[in-house]
């Protein structure tokens, strides 16, 4: 019965936005409407089996495709292993799915904060939240701090950086639709248009071959990437906050999902008795500070 009222409710928000945009006499704008609708709207029993779920019974979990560590392990999202596999498996513990409960999706990064309707229940994979993607999507309460970082070659002009000023001149690049890439092109600034790759791992690339000098990717990452897999790279350094508030990693929902307020509770009631940390301290240990680029 859930899932026909959710298709119902669908329809009729569909239809709203068709006669507005009959109204007005052009085309609606997605991420203007969605704005206007309330996080979360609908939401009743946080109960399993009361859930408005994409499958009854289960909950479809997404992510993109490959699944980098260390949020993932071994590429296997389902396995439990890794920050961000751990994390959605405890939400789904509070939300009452057991492990075999859960099914995962492959949905491409950009897709996932997209204006239209989703596939999935929520989505976990490093999506900072922001004023801008919340008019697309709803997001649950933050459940990782994060901070950004400059990776360069050891014996590269970019690996002596110690300033935002000293990286003006550097060809530098990042995942396109990402936090990485604004702090490239609001807080560098960079006389060189930057380099946007679909993948981190073209990114990466592009560092080995010498296309870009230096690469800009959230910090654990950029330790996984040093440690693992370019060897000889190093971390240049990590970017302040920016507006005095910390960047955070957010589950992504459907616009008024009917369950972001129960996913939320969940991710809180995770951080209030230490779960969150616990899982922090397992698989992000390795990822200690760097020094700060002013």
């Amino acid at each position: 019965m859930h899932l026909a009222q959710r298709a119902l409710r669908r329809a009729a928000s569909t239809a709203t936005v068709a006669l507005l945009a009959v109204a007005v006499g052009c085309a609606p704008q997605p991420e203007e409407k969605a704005s206007d609708k309330p996080s979360g709207s609908g939401a009743e029993s946080c109960a399993k089996g009361e859930l408005a779920t994409e499958t009854s019974e289960k909950l479809t979990i997404a992510t993109d495709e490959p699944a980098y560590e260390p949020w993932f392990k071994d590429d296997k999202p389902a396995n439990g292993e890794g920050f961000e596999s751990a994390v959605a498996y405890a939400v789904a513990k509070r939300l009452g799915y057991d492990k075999g409960d859960v099914v995962w999706q492959s949905v491409p990064f950009n897709k996932a904060f997209a204006p239209g309707e989703k596939t999935f229940d929520f989505d976990i994979n490093q999506v900072s939240i922001s004023d801008e993607r919340k008019k697309a999507v709803d997001f649950s309460s933050g459940y990782y701090d994060v901070r950004q970082a400059v990776i360069a070659l050891k014996d590269s002009k970019a690996a002596k950086a110690k300033s935002i000023a000293d990286l003006k001149g550097i060809k530098l690049g990042a995942q396109v639709g990402t936090t990485s890439l604004n702090y490239i092109n609001d807080v560098v600034k960079p006389t060189e248009q930057p380099a946007a790759y679909a993948k981190n791992d073209q990114a990466k690339s592009a560092l080995k071959n010498g296309q870009v000098d230096a690469v800009v990717v959230d910090l654990p990452t950029a330790f996984y990437i040093t440690a693992a897999e370019v060897t000889d790279a190093r971390i240049v350094g990590q970017f302040e906050n920016q507006g005095g508030t910390p960047e955070q990693f957010g589950l992504v929902l459907d616009k008024g999902s009917a369950l972001t307020s129960c996913v939320t509770d969940a991710v809180d009631a995770l951080r209030e008795d230490g779960t969150l940390a616990a899982v922090e301290k397992q698989w992000l240990s390795d990822a200690v500070d760097a020094p700060v680029l002013k």
